[in-house]
């Protein structure tokens, strides 16, 4: 097997994950990376990724879309919600739609099944000098009160688990993702309803009351979700409680 030149020393430290249940591709790819330097961790499944993506802090990611348990798109969505590291899609899907899918969900690459390994090595290593920037801030927020786990899309407060609703965890997780920094309302409601929902403001009041009566937060002494008239919404920062 003949590869490209190995990376530069600054890169050859980088950890990839891949995630594919295929054997033979993992076993390749494994080989393939660490002949170049690259350090490995390896998936079979979106279960098995997860704890990794959250505490093994991969500098890239290879994922496969046919997963066993959990199509890749979901995953990567999930992925995108507290981390902006890079993903490369290697699956047999060829169709137009999916990769247009893919690349909508937040893949930054997407390679087709069969592959050339020189190619794949190839857009590594470019998209590892494209993101060689600060690692992620940790996917968890804990004050000592409210915890949320973007990883595991778990809010707790004071230790009780909190069932929020699909979009009251959006939202939430929005302004964990920005802590301290005021997150516009036409930002929100992009994020959480749609590019075409930019103008109903009356569905972020709503929604923000919902998820404000489950924290137990009050809008006139917020003690997480701060409103900036005419701006938009800051979760506060609070040193945990000793």
């Amino acid at each position: 097997m003949t590869l490209s030149p190995p990376p530069s020393p600054s890169s050859a430290t980088a950890r990839i994950l891949v995630v594919d249940d295929e054997p033979q591709i993992r076993r390749f790819l494994d080989i393939s990376l660490r002949a170049q330097g690259y350090r490995t961790l390896l998936a079979d499944s979106a279960g098995a990724a997860l704890p990794m993506l959250a505490t093994q802090a991969p500098d890239l990611v290879v994922l496969d879309l046919g997963l066993p348990d959990r199509d890749g798109l979901d995953l990567l969505r999930d992925l995108r919600g507290w981390s902006q590291v890079p993903v490369v899609v290697l699956t047999v899907r060829a169709d137009e739609q999916e990769k247009v899918a893919a690349l909508d969900a937040g893949a930054n690459d997407y390679v087709t099944k069969p592959f050339g390994i020189q190619e794949l090595m190839a857009r590594i290593r470019a998209l590892l000098r494209t993101h060689a920037a600060p690692q992620d801030a940790s996917p968890i927020f804990d004050d000592g009160e409210l915890r949320v786990d973007l990883a595991r899309r778990e809010v707790t407060l004071r230790g009780d688990s909190i069932a929020l609703s699909r979009k009251e965890y959006a939202l939430l997780a929005l302004l964990v993702r920005h802590a301290g920094r005021v997150v516009t309302q036409p930002q929100i409601l992009r994020d959480v309803w749609g590019p075409t929902h930019q103008e109903d403001t009356h569905y972020l009041r709503i929604l923000v009351a919902k998820l404000r009566q489950k924290l137990g937060d009050d809008a006139a002494a917020p003690r997480w979700i701060a409103t900036e008239p005419g701006v938009g919404l800051r979760l506060l920062r609070h040193p945990p409680e000793t």
